[in-house]
């Protein structure tokens, strides 16, 4: 009794010892506690929310005139890639601190309407926007297999007036698809206009194909692009076949007036594929891995920028090996290396889009989660200082 008496009062003893010099150590200098920034987001599109039931795919882009865009699918009745989907569309005139009420940009009944991919002509200030259409009843597997009831077409979509009004979508399946592909797929995200060069002027589209099941059943990427303002569009060459099998793309201009085209793997690869064009998306090079970009076999986002007389590229995904962790990498280097990074949201996330709001801020619109993905696609505001080594 006596021993365990002297440890115990021992114990309190040190307790009250700490606890005093503690206290001292606190009165005569504060001890300075280092915590993260929290991170802001605005929630644009809420599950359940606004006549929908699930809202998928983000795009986003910057009008002429300042205007942010943020496109979605609106899902009617769950979070699947068939059935009733709408592509809707918010806005915001102060740099996302405001946005508007949810409109429709395309609603064809119980069909699918999707994949935003908006790009804006600075020449004229036009807001164009490239989607896809297929029948609602139709799965992927059954358009691959030839089996459809129709199959996977394109549409454009324009805006005169910073997105509040769009003009009735127009086919252009013709020209910029061939026949022996089933799937199509533009974007999803930003388009671009080619700043440099010979093909400056130029708007490109980033897509991705699947061959019929008969002719193969293999996934490219590729883009189609207008040299008119968007008035008429071609379709560029495939990226070169490979064993990655290529699929969903993103694409931005390098410093020397080529394209890069980013490119999801088709198959359980983690990492992205990287190929660039000297001629203005007609024809690009061997597919090849970026083993710095990690990546759960999903969409992501390229954007480039000038920033204080430097070329400089960002790129957006969810860096892990399932579909969590949004983070951004910067390079200024045309993508040698990813030499920065801004982590974003550490929980479930999916698809993204990035956006230049200013010349020290960039925005990311993408699909967020705390308990699982697809509850909400939210907007962020970053400061491009924040990104670290």
């Amino acid at each position: 009794m006596i021993f365990n008496f002297s440890i115990r009062n021992i114990g309190l003893l040190c307790f009250l010892l700490v606890g005093v010099i503690s206290c001292a150590k606190n009165e005569e200098e504060p001890e300075q506690i280092e915590k993260e920034p929290e991170q802001e987001y605005i929630a644009l599109f809420e599950k359940g929310q606004e006549g929908y039931s699930c809202y998928r795919i983000p795009a986003i882009i910057r009008s002429k005139s300042g205007t942010l865009l943020a496109f979605a699918e609106g899902r009617k009745y769950g979070c699947a890639d068939e059935g009733d989907i709408d592509l809707v569309v918010k806005r915001s005139t102060d740099n996302g601190k405001s946005w508007s009420n949810l409109s429709i940009v395309w609603d064809d009944g119980s069909n699918t309407c999707g994949n935003p991919a908006p790009v804006v002509d600075e020449v004229t200030g036009k807001i164009i926007l490239l989607m896809t259409w297929n029948n609602g009843e139709d799965h992927i597997g059954e358009i691959n297999d030839g089996s459809s009831k129709d199959t996977r077409r394109v549409f454009v979509t324009t805006s005169d007036d910073d997105g509040v009004s769009w003009t009735e979508p127009y086919e252009i399946t013709s020209a910029v698809k061939e026949s022996t592909w089933g799937w199509y797929a533009t974007g999803p995200c930003h388009g671009i206009q080619i700043k440099k060069g010979n093909y400056a002027g130029r708007l490109v589209i980033p897509c991705d194909n699947i061959s019929l099941k008969s002719e193969g059943g293999k996934g490219h990427s590729h883009v189609i692009y207008s040299d008119d303002g968007g008035e008429s569009w071609q379709l560029g060459n495939n990226v070169p076949e490979n064993e990655y099998n290529p699929n969903e793309s993103t694409v931005a201009e390098l410093s020397n007036g080529d394209l890069m085209l980013n490119m999801r793997c088709g198959n359980s690869n983690n990492f992205r594929l990287v190929s660039t064009s000297s001629d203005g998306g007609v024809t690009w090079t061997e597919p090849m891995p970026d083993f710095e970009l990690l990546d759960p076999v999903c969409q992501g986002s390229l954007l480039a920028m000038e920033r204080n007389g430097q070329h400089t590229l960002f790129f957006s995904n969810a860096a892990s090996t399932k579909r969590e962790n949004m983070t951004i990498k910067m390079s200024t280097n045309d993508g040698e290396v990813w030499s920065r990074s801004y982590a974003v949201h550490s929980g479930p996330s999916a698809y993204s889009d990035i956006v230049n709001v200013s010349e020290d801020e960039i925005a990311i619109l993408f699909e967020h989660g705390i308990s699982a993905r697809y509850e909400r696609i939210v907007y962020q505001l970053i400061s491009i200082e924040d990104f670290r080594f």
